[in-house]
């Protein structure tokens, strides 16, 4: 048995070396094929000149003129602008507390409306402090009739004391009582300008201008001051600040601007500043610079006329803090950086481009300031420079097909056509065609 199973296995093992064998061969001969077929396409020009057109090769798309977008170096004003991240601040946020105790008996406000400084809101019961006013009343009166009655008395015991005919002591302690009684008036008096305050402090008025948040308490509540949470809160809304912060090496382009007296623009963004929000100035400058951080608090103020701009909110801010007038300027899409630093594919006069180093200023929207480094009038690549290098031949946008890309005539792939014998190029010698008829497209070899 075990001889007639070593049998068996020998005829499969042979079987799957010639299953291989004849596949490997297959394989070769398609690679073979493939590498003739390549040949006979580029016309056996394996040794041809670099970058030489190929009809349907790749090489010819990589040898010929780059479309890209342009721009011109121009003269503008240029904004110099500083980004800081703020959040909105109210001037002013006040929680409405009673100061005295008492049953809420009247809410005379409705969340979320605006209310002027003076304005009505709640009343607590003011009964128990009217009886407290008719107390302190009462014995205001009696003890100025008592004060009364003693200047009385002591104004005959000095006349019998001029006649001789009391003691002066009588007459000292008589006046030690009516200063007694003095002081007791007083005292009576201000008890009763306590109650009347009481009476006033029943009757709850809006301490600012604002908007008026959700209610804390309900009404019928016995509220006392040592509540927390107050009656409501009020947010003045106009005008509204941003409280943002910037970086202490930024801190002197700004005092620049403030010692002079000068007035800095700020605008504020939303969170993705992509919506202006609203502009305003900048108020003040925090006194000192937060050493853990390494940065400076501002606050800037704007009048919030509509009401955009609400309290704890999220906002960019841009502080202006200088202008670059006519300065050399380029589109930001076409500064590149890299080894040498900031660089531009500036396009010369036979379009091809060239790489020049250049030293940027200030940002502003889309363009950047070029302190050295091109000249007004300069043409730079704006829109694919990324396949691009030194020497690189471009095609502009309504530049044609790119025949007329290069300067001199150079033909589509880069490469001159070849001259007649008397030296003008040979599509000098062709047959004009008829500007009415369509443009014959020239031919293409046909795929074998």
């Amino acid at each position: 048995m075990h001889e007639t199973h070593l049998s068996a296995a020998k005829p499969t093992s042979l079987r799957r070396r010639l299953i291989w064998g004849a596949a490997l061969i297959v394989v070769a001969g398609a690679v073979a094929w493939v590498v003739i077929h390549n040949k006979s396409h580029n016309g056996g020009q394996a040794g041809g000149p670099p970058g030489a057109a190929r009809p349907g090769g790749r090489a010819s798309f990589q040898a010929g003129p780059m479309p890209v977008v342009a721009a011109s170096v121009t003269k503008s004003n240029l904004d110099v602008t500083l980004n800081a991240l703020g959040t909105v601040t109210p001037l002013a946020t006040v929680t409405v507390k009673t100061q005295i105790a008492g049953t809420l008996q009247e809410i005379a406000f409705q969340e979320g409306q605006m209310v002027k400084k003076g304005d009505f809101l709640a009343q607590i019961d003011p009964r128990p402090y009217e009886h407290a006013l008719e107390q302190a009343q009462g014995t205001l009166a009696r003890d100025q009739a008592l004060l009364k009655q003693a200047e009385i008395d002591l104004k005959r015991y000095k006349t019998l004391l001029a006649e001789d005919s009391i003691a002066s002591q009588q007459v000292d302690t008589q006046e030690s009582l009516v200063n007694q009684y003095k002081g007791t008036v007083v005292t009576d008096q201000a008890n009763v300008g306590t109650a009347k305050l009481n009476l006033i402090y029943c009757h709850i008025t809006a301490p600012v201008t604002g908007r008026v948040g959700l209610r804390q308490v309900d009404l019928g509540n016995y509220v006392q001051t040592s509540d927390t949470n107050g009656l409501v809160v009020i947010t003045q809304m106009e005008p509204m600040s941003v409280v943002f912060t910037l970086p202490e090496d930024q801190l002197p382009q700004v005092l620049t601007q403030t010692t002079k007296g000068n007035q800095l623009k700020v605008t504020a963004y939303d969170r993705a500043k992509t919506i202006k929000l609203a502009e305003g100035k900048l108020d003040t400058i925090d006194n000192q610079i937060d050493s853990t951080t390494g940065t400076v608090k501002m606050r800037a103020l704007f009048a919030n006329n509509p009401e955009i701009l609400y309290p704890q909110q999220f906002v960019n801010v841009d502080l202006l803090v200088n202008t670059l007038v006519d300065a050399k300027a380029v589109p930001t899409a076409a500064v590149q950086n890299g080894a040498p630093g900031a660089y531009v594919y500036l396009i010369k006069d036979d379009n091809t481009v060239t790489v020049r180093p250049i030293k940027v200023g200030p940002q502003s929207g889309d363009k950047v300031a070029v302190l050295s480094g091109l000249e007004v009038g300069d043409k730079v690549v704006v829109d694919g420079a990324d396949k691009l290098r030194e020497g690189s031949q471009v095609t502009l946008p309504g530049s044609g097909d790119g025949a007329g890309a290069v300067k001199g005539g150079a033909g589509p792939g880069g490469v001159n056509p070849p001259a007649t014998p008397d030296g003008q190029p040979r599509e000098h010698h062709r047959k004009q065609q008829d500007p009415s008829q369509p443009a014959t497209p020239p031919e293409q070899k046909k795929p074998q």
